[in-house]
């Protein structure tokens, strides 16, 4: 499988000012290849291939899109047709999207090469905190090896971006071989499975009654806000205002850090821990679109975290099954009777069976017990998950936010 491995790349400013320009013009070809593509008739619409028999002619049309590596230039039209694809398949879910749209200045930040004969690794710099690195038509620069920084001929595809910040980053997409294979359902143990309800209370709440806090952001959030009233008071273009808007984009840069850190440690610890992973397959679309607690859900980030389990998942053999979290609030863990509740009980209390426990944590059971069927090891029909968790629930842990950031694992 494919593995992406992030560096900080540190380019002499004479690197940095021909990586930019570079990009500027893969910019320029990528919205005009946007533009053949929508100009031309919808039943004879240009593929990749045409577009890239096309490119000799645009750059005797316009010789400056001669400058850029061609390879790099033909990969940039490349990502036009793979956005395209992406969008069909959308429209096909029954979503309402639009078309590609044109990229302005500042918006089109990186540039990628997928052959080896395209870039250059040289790891004898005499100091093991760096590793030198050539791109075509860009020339070398530095990146900060913390990890082991593979030799020129394992690295699949090279990507070159400049953050808002200013700060440059390089992607490393090289394939993994011999990861853990998944262990077999005849092995698993059921208590070695796990069912995680996603919440806004807690991030996450486990069939095993284990929650996780949500992140505490308040202060990066007033830190941004106070940063963006600065920006809106300044002279748009102007030296100023762009310092000022380096300072809000490391603002905004900091609060995606602490999310992305914290989910990749919770999601780490739930595939290293557990072999099945039952997680509620959630829309979070419509939930933004209506909900007062918008700004709350879209902090969650619940779409990229379920995207890491999956990924992390095939890394570490961990079963991860996605499951259809309606009704799971009504169902009774226990004998699987519905019972109705408004939002604001957050208690399930059966009338057939008397079971009663926390809502979320029996919706947790639930998901366990449906993700379990769908592998093909669901329990009897009149006892979903008696057979599968204690019939004692222990009392539930609480683990703080800031612990699993700290830590790296919420058990620790």
């Amino acid at each position: 499988m494919k593995h992406t491995l992030r560096f900080r790349a540190y380019l002499p400013d004479d690197v940095a000012t021909e990586a930019w320009r570079h990009i500027d013009i893969l910019r320029q070809i990528r919205n005009h290849a946007v533009r053949d593509y929508y100009n031309a008739d919808y039943n004879d619409r240009p593929s990749d291939y045409d577009q890239h028999n096309k490119l000799k002619n645009w750059t005797d049309q316009w010789p400056t899109f001669a400058e850029p590596s061609q390879h790099a230039a033909q990969q940039a039209i490349t990502q036009i047709h793979s956005d395209l694809e992406t969008l069909k398949e959308r429209r096909k879910e029954g979503y309402n999207v639009g078309r590609l749209k044109w990229q302005g200045a500042g918006e089109f930040r990186s540039v990628s090469y997928n052959q080896p004969r395209r870039w250059n690794v040289d790891h004898n710099t005499g100091d093991d905190r760096f590793v030198r690195l050539r791109l075509e038509k860009i020339g070398w620069f530095k990146i900060r090896a913390d990890r082991d920084v593979p030799p020129a001929e394992d690295i699949d595809e090279i990507i070159l971006k400049q953050e808002t910040t200013g700060e440059w980053y390089v992607s490393l997409v090289t394939t993994v071989e011999g990861t853990p294979g998944k262990p077999s359902l005849s092995e698993i143990d059921p208590e070695d499975c796990v069912g995680v309800d996603l919440g806004i209370t807690s991030y996450i709440l486990t069939s095993e009654n284990l929650s996780v806090d949500t992140l505490d952001l308040s202060d990066e959030y007033d830190r941004y806000a106070r940063e963006q009233r600065k920006l809106a008071r300044k002279e748009h273009g102007s030296a100023n205002w762009e310092n000022q808007r380096r300072k809000v984009a490391r603002a905004k840069r900091t609060i995606k850090r602490k999310v992305e850190d914290f989910q990749h440690k919770l999601t780490t610890w739930l595939v290293t821990e557990y072999d099945v992973v039952a997680v509620e397959d959630l829309d979070a679309k419509p939930m933004l679109e209506t909900s007062q607690n918008a700004k709350n859900k879209q902090d969650a980030a619940w779409s990229r975290f379920i995207e890491l389990l999956e990924y992390k998942a095939e890394l570490h053999g961990t079963h991860v099954e996605t499951v259809k979290p309606e009704g799971t609030t009504k169902e009774c863990a226990v004998c699987g009777v519905e019972t109705d509740k408004p939002l604001w009980v957050r208690e399930h209390s059966c009338p057939a069976c008397g079971h009663t426990e926390d809502r979320d944590l029996n919706a947790a059971k639930n998901m366990l017990y449906r993700g379990l069927k769908q592998l093909g090891l669901g329990q009897s029909e009149s006892t979903p998950v008696e057979t599968a968790l204690p019939t004692l629930t222990p009392q539930r842990e609480t683990v703080s936010a800031k612990r699993v950031v700290e830590t790296g694992s919420p058990g620790a």
